[in-house]
């Protein structure tokens, strides 16, 4: 009798954040750009309204277009399963927290006529915090060092040469996420 190939829910954090993703990036089709503006993008609003807390958060599931979408979730479920796998479930959804509060602070506070949303922070944070898979204490990574360079100071460049509405400060800001949840995870279990 042959063995059946059966669709496995492999990486449980990865795939719900993708599903979420994709039902907030359809939202924001479906009501012209306004689910995005209420529920999925971070800006200067009102420290007395309670969604500017959410927004902080929240804005890492919305996405301005479809390609937007695709290329930050081709990432993510790239990185994102090997990740789960290394640090675990939990450990996963505090990178992905942190890296949306700092991104979203980041914004509000030296970007107040910035609007932001989307996972590439996440995408970013996961990058680097890949990096680190083979840490030991005393050590740093060389594959670490050329991620760094490479991905974080092309996004130094490009944000002070282009102007092309593309977050550069989310890219840096979830990169050094990353690389601090990289070095932190990794020097405890050594």
């Amino acid at each position: 009798m042959k063995n059946k190939l059966k669709i496995t829910w492999n990486s449980p954090v990865i795939l719900t954040f993708v599903a979420i993703c994709l039902a907030a990036t359809a939202l924001n089709y479906i009501t012209g750009g306004k689910s995005n503006a209420i529920f999925f993008m971070t800006y200067h609003s009102s420290l007395k309204s309670p969604m500017t807390y959410v927004r902080l958060f929240s804005h890492v599931f919305g996405h301005a277009n479809w390609s937007h979408f695709i290329g930050n979730m081709s990432y993510i479920l790239l990185l994102g399963p090997l990740l789960e796998e290394k640090y675990k479930s939990q450990t996963l959804i505090e990178v992905i927290a942190i890296a949306a509060l700092i991104t979203g602070l980041v914004n509000y506070i030296f970007f107040p006529h910035v609007a932001l949303c989307g996972a590439s922070g996440v995408v970013f944070a996961f990058m680097l915090l890949a990096s680190f898979t083979s840490f030991k204490e005393g050590e740093i990574p060389l594959t670490f060092l050329l991620v760094a360079v490479f991905f974080i100071g092309q996004q130094i460049i490009q944000g002070l040469t282009l102007d092309d509405n593309v977050s550069n400060m989310a890219h840096i800001v979830g990169g050094i996420v990353g690389g601090w949840c990289g070095y932190l995870l990794n020097r405890k279990t050594v």
